[in-house]
């Protein structure tokens, strides 16, 4: 596929149809219907048909009924534009992987790049050319629901993970059978909501935007992706539905883009309550005036941007430019040629190798916490699998499900027992403390517990339900909720060995447990694998290689809690009173970013550089060995953090700037080598411009953020 030329003669076709188009049909392109969170019924709007008032359906889900609704919009319409269907498929639509943010943990970019090829294959046999994923927001307070979402903390790891989400969503080129269009979204700092409260403001200096925030959008803009979608949120007191700055100027013009942006969920209309605009007209002004190209969704844009460009308050020339992108892509989605699916291929649908790589991402997506030997577990062990989670089918697959099927979900029970038949007893013991009467819960406990005694080894199978993380999810404290702290307690002073197994879409407070659990292993929200991919974790099939991409921070007070902040004049070091720290808790993340254990060891040496000097358009290479001290083979990743020492702005404790994750057999070593270049040592100064400064910075290859035992120094000249 010669891409440039694809893309040029779907430009001249979309030219040849804009050149066809009233006013009104130009309008409908920007318009999308459908299902949404704020209506339980599909409405195909049929009457909007004749005049061409629709371009895009959201929420419509089937073979069968996106080739029913284009079928009848194809007779009626006078130009034959067919829709364009969209949905939000944020990990997976039928085969459901990991959510985002354990994806994350992964630290390996090509297991997201395939689960959203996968989830790609599985919603265009379903008629969805278009997902509303990938969530590149940067993440720091894991009170707000969406963290569950994204890619977690850092700048850097998230813009790996944006651009390989893209990749697996789109393919090679637009309109490549089995990919779909990609929507980075949320645009833009919506992760920075205050107090972590979903939809709040956010108020940030530009800096922080333009160096923390901007740069995934910019990784996958530069990976190609087709669609933004603006955020609810306002960003210094603009909303960004209506924030001309941030869409055209900071967007197109600085970042490079070339898509289309539609808006959030009502995010228009909602710049009423906002305060920004005085009624619909005035908010459809703003939003398509400030770079919105689609509406989702509804009429407000036919209902009044004709009335906007005769009054002199909407240019035409926009409107053009905005439907020419849109039908370019359509052209280049080959929609005009194949307007429908065939219904058989739907046969795709948890198909076997999707399962295979569900498990092989969900495996490597688990986080060892804490072990002090009881794992990997032994044969002839007496298991007691305890808790909400154990048998649960539907929480485990996390926020922002799509079409799953729960008896396709392999439970923890379910895994365990393919492996442990017979040794294994199963008590839900309370629910997760979200249900509105979980019955006699004492009594449940007290059956609980009277099963662990007789174990062996007890797994706590403990967390959020699904419905505790997502969208309007945000949480005051994100301790282990319900009654399941209670059965915990109980556990533990049974005497037996406890495993916590902790699932949820956030980090949760793991302070009290640190000390007292035989182990903690974190599994996030696993997807229709889970049970396998926990199974092959807990008896060491599979060794944990999952590393944290976010803080776990020591009590909800502490939060926000990042291992990147600034350079303060007075550093928590304990050493004196006027420190910034708090008085009741250590100032450092409970478990820090980068953090993961394993069944083996891992030890680092002889860490050199290529050069101590580096041009600031240059690049230097940073050398380490790695060797597995321990009894068993399995992965590590190697992580390469920087520190500017001196800057015309404060600069952070440490930033990352590469990683390598290499497998290890038992006493092997090898030599991981990582590129460290000159740009990417750049920041925003006060003048607004990208720059990389010279100076003296200190280069650590470590195995979390918080490790600085091996370090150089180099100079940028």
């Amino acid at each position: 596929m010669d891409v440039k030329k694809h893309y040029a003669e779907s430009r001249k076709r979309a030219e040849e149809m804009l050149a066809k188009m009233n006013l009104t049909e130009k309008i409908g392109q920007l318009s999308q219907f459908g299902t949404s969170i704020y209506t339980n019924d599909e409405q195909v709007f049929e009457d909007h048909f004749a005049e061409g008032k629709v371009g895009s359906y959201l929420t419509i889900k089937g073979a069968e009924k996106t080739n029913r609704i284009q079928e009848l919009l194809l007779s009626i319409t006078r130009l034959k534009i067919p829709a364009l269907f969209a949905e939000d498929v944020i990990h997976g639509y039928r085969t459901t992987a990991p959510i985002p943010l354990a994806q994350a943990a992964t630290w390996e970019p090509e297991l997201t790049k395939k689960s959203c090829e996968i989830a790609a294959k599985e919603c265009y046999a379903a008629g969805i050319k278009w997902t509303f994923s990938p969530m590149v927001d940067i993440a720091r307070d894991p009170r707000w629901g969406r963290i569950a979402e994204g890619y977690g903390e850092d700048t850097y790891l998230c813009s790996d993970f944006a651009r390989a989400a893209v990749a697996g969503y789109q393919g090679d080129y637009i309109g490549q059978k089995d990919h779909v269009l990609a929507c980075m979204k949320h645009y833009v700092a919506y992760g920075a909501c205050v107090g972590g409260r979903d939809y709040d403001s956010v108020d940030m200096s530009m800096q922080t935007l333009f160096d923390v925030y901007l740069p995934p959008f910019k990784a996958g803009i530069d990976a190609g992706a087709a669609t933004v979608m603006a955020s609810f949120n306002d960003v210094n007191g603009v909303p960004c539905s209506g924030n001309k700055y941030l869409l055209r100027d900071v967007l197109r013009k600085k970042l490079g883009f070339s898509g289309f942006v539609v808006s959030d969920a009502n995010s228009v209309m909602e710049l009423i309550p906002h305060g920004y605009a005085k009624d619909g007209k005035d908010a459809a002004r703003l939003a398509f005036g400030g770079g919105v190209d689609m509406l989702m969704a509804g009429d407000l844009y036919n209902d009044n941007i004709p009335a906007l460009i005769n009054e002199g308050k909407i240019d035409p020339k926009l409107v053009d430019d905005s439907v020419l992108t849109i039908l370019t892509l359509k052209y280049m989605l080959g929609l005009f040629e194949e307007p429908y699916v065939d219904p058989d291929g739907e046969g795709c649908f948890f198909a076997p190798e999707h399962l295979e790589a569900a498990r092989e991402c969900a495996k490597n997506c688990i986080v060892l916490l804490e072990n002090n030997g009881v794992l990997p577990l032994s044969k002839g062990k007496k298991v007691a699998l305890v808790g909400p989670l154990a048998s649960d089918n539907i929480a485990v697959l996390g926020t922002w499900t799509c079409l799953y099927d729960k008896d396709k979900t392999v439970t923890i029970e379910k895994g365990l027992k393919e492996l442990y038949e017979g040794s294994v007893t199963v008590s839900k013991g309370c629910g997760y403390g979200d249900e509105e009467d979980e019955g006699d819960w004492k009594k449940e406990i007290k059956s609980a517990v009277a099963k662990a005694k007789k174990s062996d080894i007890v797994i706590a199978c403990v967390g959020e339900n699904r419905d505790m993380s997502g969208e309007a999810r945000s949480r005051s404290s994100i301790e282990i909720p319900g009654h399941q702290k209670e059965l915990i307690e109980e556990l533990l002073e049974t005497g037996k060995p406890v495993v916590l197994l902790v699932g949820a879409g956030r980090p949760l407070i793991l302070s009290e447990y640190k000390d007292r659990a035989a182990a903690i292993v974190y599994m996030w929200h696993l997807g229709t694998e889970t049970g396998h991919a926990v199974a092959d974790v807990l008896t060491g099939a599979h060794n944990p290689s999952g590393h944290l991409p976010v803080s776990f921070p020591r009590s909800t007070g502490q939060i926000p809690v990042y291992y990147n902040y600034l350079a303060t004049g007075k550093p928590a070091y304990n050493k004196r009173r006027f420190e910034a720290k708090y008085q009741d808790v250590e100032i450092g993340a409970l478990y820090p970013f980068g953090y993961g254990k394993s069944y083996t060891e891992f030890a680092y040496s002889n860490l050199r550089l290529s050069s101590d000097k580096m041009d600031k358009k240059g690049q230097i290479e940073v050398s380490v060995d790695v060797e597995n001290v321990g009894e068993y083979g399995g992965a590590d990743v190697v992580q390469l953090y920087i520190r500017d020492l001196i800057g015309s702005r404060v600069r952070p404790v440490k930033e990352l700037k590469g990683y390598k994750k290499l497998y290890l057999e038992k006493g092997e070593k090898k030599t991981v080598t990582i590129k460290l270049k000159a740009k990417d040592l750049a920041f925003t100064n006060d003048e607004m411009k990208k720059v990389v400064e010279e100076g003296e910075f200190l280069v650590f290859v470590a195995h979390d953020s918080s490790d600085s035992e091996l370090s150089a120094t180099f100079f940028v000249e």
